[in-house]
């Protein structure tokens, strides 16, 4: 018999003759209640997004941080519950349901599941994703996919009453798409709640025709000051080799780099900001004077 493509309903799998049910039991483990993968895999959020809405008979929208991870974000947990946007008081564990409305232009079609759209994800994101990580998500979601965050807000109007909006409001303020990870978020707000003005992300750094050779992560460029997340500590020669290159081309067109680590306490790192935007105010007086 040929291997049954998974996840599957049992049900819909047993009176169809794809299998038999000594081979469901033997097979094959219930992820949830009458969805069937086979026992020695781990899905991934998109296997178990696909099953969660099998689960809720295809009549479900999956929603909240599966919807960012489909929709191309990063950095969500292959764990996280998956969210749908379906009238069920009882969801098995690893599922999350929600009774909230939504309008046929907040629903799209990926891989074949039922996705709230980029517009909807981020609003339901960063309303319902407390703190710090609200705006971690929202920064990973707008990074592989733009969102307009005024079409977001429109949303909110369009939705009175909804819980969480003031949350988002706030998430939005402090969201940029140009964090490449959650670390490069939280370094940007450690600097904005320090007193920095909001730095800059994705900074090029051109060569002697104006090319784009590299990018810094974050930085102000009237005062010549970078900082970048590096939580890399174990690189291959041939990378170790280029990132002298990038430090030595970045130095030589002006940028005094701090570099922060993981590990690194809070204090270290703006106290070296601190010097880093002191020795950048010495260089501009100087160049004054002369």
């Amino acid at each position: 018999m040929r291997a049954l493509a998974w996840p599957f309903l049992g049900t819909e799998a047993l009176a169809a003759g794809r299998v038999k049910k000594h081979q469901l039991r033997a097979r094959y483990r219930s992820l949830f209640p009458n969805v069937y993968v086979p026992l020695d895999v781990t899905p991934t959020l998109m296997q178990r997004a696909t099953a969660a809405w099998l689960w809720s008979g295809r009549d479900g929208v999956v929603a909240g941080a599966a919807a960012a991870a489909l929709h191309g974000a990063r950095w969500i947990p292959g764990d996280v519950p998956v969210e749908l946007v379906w009238r069920n008081a009882r969801p098995p564990a690893g599922i999350v349901t929600r009774r909230d409305r939504l309008d046929d232009d907040e629903v799209v079609r990926i891989g074949g599941l039922a996705v709230t759209s980029l517009t909807r994800t981020a609003f339901d994101v960063g309303r319902l994703t407390r703190g710090d990580d609200g705006v971690s998500r929202l920064d990973a979601l707008g990074n592989a996919r733009p969102f307009e965050p005024r079409a977001v807000l429109a949303l909110a109007d369009r939705h009175p009453g909804t819980p969480g909006v003031p949350r988002l409001r706030d998430a939005l303020r402090r969201h940029d798409p140009g964090a490449e990870s959650p670390r490069e978020t939280w370094l940007r707000l450690l600097l904005v709640r320090a007193g920095y003005p909001s730095p800059r992300t994705q900074i090029p750094v051109r060569d002697d025709v104006g090319r784009p050779r590299y990018y810094l992560d974050m930085g102000w460029e009237d005062v010549g000051v970078a900082v970048e997340y590096d939580g890399d500590h174990h690189r291959e020669r041939a990378v170790f080799a280029d990132d002298i290159l990038r430090a030595e081309f970045i130095a030589e067109r002006g940028w005094d780099r701090v570099r922060v680590v993981a590990g690194q306490r809070e204090a270290e790192i703006l106290d070296r900001v601190a010097r880093a935007w002191t020795r950048s105010a010495g260089v501009r007086s100087d160049r004054r004077v002369s």
